[in-house]
């Protein structure tokens, strides 16, 4: 059985069933288009490219362009980009938004709303302040020290998407976190638009977190604004937070300029379930990643009556959901009910996908994701939904995607830091290790190193 639309039949998510033998092959290609989207562009994408240069570059070589023409003009790039992409008439006057704009957003918000900011703000800082690292002393037997010590950046640039959607929750996510971090200045930049930088709910957020720094700006031009510097914006430490491919390509262009918290693809959710799960949260939470558009879906499971009930209750649901035919494309492209030969099996695949986010709704959560040591972040038990990570439980919701999970971390209070040793050494601790030091520098054929130490002998 599969999901199909009323009005063409055609199916929005696939089955594939690991007991065959082709099973493991049609797993494989569904996580290659999930970790290879660089190019992959919408034919309206495609003829807006050609509109905009001329034509029809690759979204590489569109962002590889703006980037260097930020980087050798500065502002005037950044305004005719914006014009010329998001058809909107920002000037070197309006480019900075001004903080009574903040302060009157503020006031036209609801109080309901500033409240919850309030008290998610309180939870992120929680969880944020607890893993803060400590500078570490080691004292040495002659009376010197090693040290380890933590600074915080001094400039962050964040990136609020403003596309399809506002997202006040991305300010509490990466905003907070460099606040606990201790960074003194913190840039937001979001597009010209009702979801961006003319949206109310975007603009209190950034006025309750203390932020004074806003610029009406989107896309490859704001990251390549912030990593290069603009007149009025000066360039930033590191450039965080999510936005569509291109704020992605951006973000890998200017890596080693400035730095970055991670290169983020679509949004995605692997669930490993047994015969013990609820099919009605799984297809909740699949669902709410699928309607992301694009965002991926996958359910690993043993149990074929599980895969069954989900598939079911999926139909049903995109009858009525708001976003439903974007929530449908989904699903037929990234999505899939996958039947594993057993519960290892599950785990097994679940650590070679290292999605965004590992659901587990099995009989022994714990116990399940001891086997799976590759995901963005994990969410145990029938009662952490993916959603509670997006909106208000503590951890950032900015995580790596497209198997990135294998290597990367998902943003914290941590990325704001930056580290450096400290070595004060005593006499006696110079003469203990010199024997060691002049005998490595010699082999390595520099001298001049072995003579630094034996100066100091010699006084």
């Amino acid at each position: 059985m599969s999901i199909k639309n009323r009005s063409t039949g055609s199916e929005c998510i696939r089955r594939i069933n690991l007991h065959t033998s082709t099973g493991r092959e049609e797993l494989e290609a569904l996580r290659q288009t999930l970790i290879s989207q660089g190019d992959l562009v919408s034919p309206a994408g495609r003829q807006k490219t050609i509109d905009v240069f001329g034509e029809p570059l690759s979204p590489r070589q569109v962002v590889e362009k703006i980037c260097e023409d930020v980087k050798r003009q500065g502002l005037p790039a950044v305004l005719d980009y914006t014009k010329r992409i998001d058809r909107s008439n920002v000037t070197a006057e309006t480019f900075q938004v001004p903080c009574e704009k903040l302060e009157e957003s503020h006031s036209r918000v609801a109080p309901e709303f500033l409240a919850a900011i309030r008290r998610v703000r309180k939870r992120v800082e929680r969880f944020q302040k607890e893993i803060l690292p400590s500078d570490v002393c080691v004292s040495l037997d002659g009376g010197g020290s090693l040290r380890q010590r933590y600074l915080p950046l001094d400039r962050v640039g964040v990136c609020v998407p403003g596309g399809a959607a506002a997202y006040p929750s991305t300010l509490l996510m990466t905003v907070v976190p460099a606040q606990v971090a201790g960074v003194p200045e913190i840039v937001v930049v979001a597009p010209p638009t009702s979801f961006g930088a003319e949206n109310d709910h975007v603009l209190a957020t950034c006025h309750e977190l203390g932020v004074k720094t806003v610029y009406q700006v989107g896309g490859a031009q704001a990251v390549a604004a912030m990593a290069y510097g603009v007149e009025g914006l000066q360039r930033v430490d590191i450039v965080v937070g999510p936005g569509n491919l291109f704020v992605a390509l951006a973000k890998k262009y200017v890596f080693g300029d400035v730095a970055i918290d991670s290169i983020a693809g679509p949004s995605e959710i692997v669930v490993v379930a047994d015969d013990s799960a609820n099919p009605e949260t799984i297809a909740s939470d699949m669902l709410a990643q699928a309607e992301h558009s694009p965002g991926s879906a996958l359910l690993l499971t043993a149990s074929e009556s599980l895969a069954d009930s989900v598939e079911v209750i999926l139909s049903r649901r995109l009858e009525i959901l708001e976003r439903a035919d974007l929530t449908r494309d989904s699903l037929d492209r990234f999505g899939a009910l996958v039947i594993t030969r057993n519960d290892e099996e599950s785990a097994r695949l679940a650590d070679e996908l290292a999605a965004e986010h590992l659901s587990i709704d099995t009989r022994d959560p714990e116990d399940t994701l001891t086997k799976i040591r590759h995901a963005g972040a994990a969410f145990l038990g029938p009662y952490s939904p993916v959603a509670a990570g997006d909106y208000a439980a503590g951890p950032s919701h900015v995580l790596p995607t497209g198997g990135t999970a294998r290597f990367a971390a998902g943003l914290s209070a941590n990325h704001f830091l930056r580290s450096g040793s400290v070595i004060a050494l005593a006499e006696a601790d110079l003469a203990e290790m010199a024997d060691d030091i002049q005998l490595l520098a010699e082999t390595e054929g520099l001298t001049a190193h072995r003579r630094s130490v034996e100066a100091r002998s010699e006084r």
